[in-house]
Order: C-alpha cells, then structure tokens, then sequence
C-alpha cells in the first residue's frame, strides 16, 4: 500500500486542481449563470421578446413572474428588502410611482437615463420610460360622425352623452387616465368628471371588450388606449371593423400618453446584471423590437422610430407630465368615492 501512497497523492492533487478549474467561476459569470427576475406588467409577449433577444445577446438568462400593473406594485411595496425581483416593468407610471414612494429603487446610471428623452422619464432617474401608450376615443364609424365627436376628454361629463360612451375603470390602464387628469385639473374637477362618468358611461373590463362593443354596436364610442385597435387591425380586424380612433390632441387631458414604465431594485444581489437589462430595453435592441413587433406600442428612446402604422408621438399634442406625478392611491379614492371601483 505504501508503494502506491504517491500516485494517490497525485491523482488527488490533480483531481483537486481539475475541480478548481471547473468551479472557481468568477462571481460576475455565477451572477449572469442566476439570471435576473423581472416583475412583469407590461405585456407577456413584448417583455417575452426582448427577453429572449438580451439573452441572446448578453448570456444572462431573464425569468419572468407575470402580473398586473397593481398587484406586482402592491407585492413589491409588501415584499420590501426581501422580494426575489430585480426589475420591475409596467404598462403605466402610477405603479412605478407606488413602489418609487416606498423608497424601492435603486437610481439608473447616467447613461442609461440619456437613452429615453426627459418628458419620457421622471426627473429624479430613479426609473425610466420604456415604451408608451395613447389614450383615444374608439368610436363606431355607423354611429357616429366625425362633427359629432367630443372634442375633450371632459366632454363626456356632458349628460348629451349619457349612455353612449364606455371604459374599464377596474383597469390600470383607465386609472392612469384619470390619474393624468388630476394631475392637469385638481381633485375637485377629477371628481366632479368621475361622478359624470358614474352617470353616462357604460363599464366593461378590459379595454379589448369595451372596443368590442363598440364594433358591434352596443355603444358609440369608449375611452382606451390605441394599441388595441392597431393590434385588432393586424389580425383579423373582426373586432374593430367598424371603428376608427380619434386623438383628442391641443393637450388636453384625453390626449395623455401613459408612459410604460421600468426600473431596478435596489434589493437586487443582481445589480449589474438587472441594470444592464433595463438599459438593453432602453436602447437600440430594445426599442427596435416595438417598432417591427406587434405590441404597436410607441418607442420612447432616443431617435427610436414607433411602427410606421402609429401617429407619431409628436402629432399627437400630448399634455406635459412629471411621469412621477401620477398618484395611483389618490386616484383609488376619488374612484371609490365615485362608486366606480
């Protein structure tokens, strides 16, 4: 046995040194081999997208946990430090806003910020704009005329309208608008309109099924967001046949562009990892994706150009908003009180 104590020694000191080589990863490639969770309420196949295309990318593998713009905002003030995400994304700012308050997110660097334009993004670089959303009036073409469309948003507070118009106030969607008009009006003019709206609209849930009935004639016109009938369109076009969008413009209120929203937590063990994917979606990768997608979201970065299908942002005269502005809890109440939620 002795004779063969040497060449064990050597078997083991090898073996040793194969196993260091093998596991001695550094920590940024055991990171990138963890992957990120992203928290994701913007839409399933557009996050799906650029996940797989910044995977392909960078290596770093993207998990997603799917939900709404409310509940994911809502887990994350109430997971704190400990939850497991490290990004965060939605379809509307006022979630963003939420889980900003609670003092969740970690600042972006300079760098990533320069990407989108200022009016797309809040002031204090804490998140970002990732993409955006305009609000329109879907109306049915055989019943009404273009003469006849409210020309505001604020019209529809008009007993003239009562019984001809819809939405989704359940939706996160239909709560940023409202959320955007208290920002422009104040709360006594907000919950004036809202008890209107309590009065002469008809509710449905989901923006897809207000448009639906919309087509079919059940009511002549419904406040949603554009990308539903674009979306339609490129299919079949069997819900939105007999409806066409108009844009409110002149900054008013109904002309609001809802900026999507994103951001890294500051709980993350993934930092750089989560950083980097909220710059990928940010810049050239990311926004080409919502121009040839089918999202028909806007792009927001730099010089990105939007599907060619789309009115341009530019065109559509939006109201100027501080993104961060937008107050999703105050909204709840004044919704509450008006007996829409």
């Amino acid at each position: 046995m002795r004779a063969f104590l040497p060449h064990r020694r050597a078997v083991l000191a090898g073996a040793a040194a194969l196993a260091a080589t093998l596991f001695a990863t550094p920590l940024a490639a055991q990171a990138q081999n963890a992957g990120i969770t992203v928290y994701n309420a913007q839409h399933e196949d557009l996050t799906q997208a650029w996940a797989d295309a910044f995977t392909k990318e960078t290596g770093i593998k993207v998990t997603l946990r799917n939900g709404s713009d409310t509940e994911l905002g809502n887990q994350l003030v109430q997971e704190g430090a400990n939850s497991p995400a490290d990004v965060f994304l939605t379809e509307n700012s006022p979630a963003m806003v939420l889980v900003d308050n609670a003092k969740l997110f970690a600042p972006l660097p300079a760098d990533t910020l320069a990407q989108v334009p200022a009016n797309l993004r809040p002031a204090h670089g804490r998140w970002t704009g990732i993409a955006a959303r305009s609000t329109v009036f879907a109306y049915n073409k055989t019943k009404l005329t273009e003469d006849k469309l409210p020309k505001s948003l604020l019209d529809l507070a008009d007993p003239a309208w009562k019984g001809r118009w819809a939405a989704s106030p359940s939706g996160a969607d239909f709560q940023a608008i409202v959320s955007a008009l208290l920002t422009l009006k104040g709360e006594a003019a907000t919950a004036d309109w809202l008890k209107a709206m309590k009065a002469n609209a008809k509710f449905y849930k989901g923006n897809s099924t207000a448009m639906k009935a919309v087509n079919a004639g059940q009511i002549q016109g419904a406040v949603i967001y554009h990308y539903y009938w674009f979306g339609d369109q490129a299919k079949t076009g069997e819900n939105s046949k007999n409806v066409a969008l108009h844009y409110f413009r002149n900054q008013d209120p109904g002309a609001f562009v809802s900026v999507s929203g994103g951001g890294v937590l500051a709980s993350s063990k993934h930092q750089a990892e989560a950083q980097a994917f909220v710059k990928w979606i940010t810049g050239k990768g990311g926004q080409e994706i919502l121009k040839t997608g089918t999202s028909y979201e806007y792009a927001v970065g730099e010089g990105a150009q939007s599907n060619p299908k789309l009115v341009p942002l530019a065109d559509l005269q939006a109201p100027k908003i501080e993104p961060a502005d937008l107050n999703s809890q105050k909204v709840t109440e004044l919704m509450t009180a008006a007996g829409l939620l």
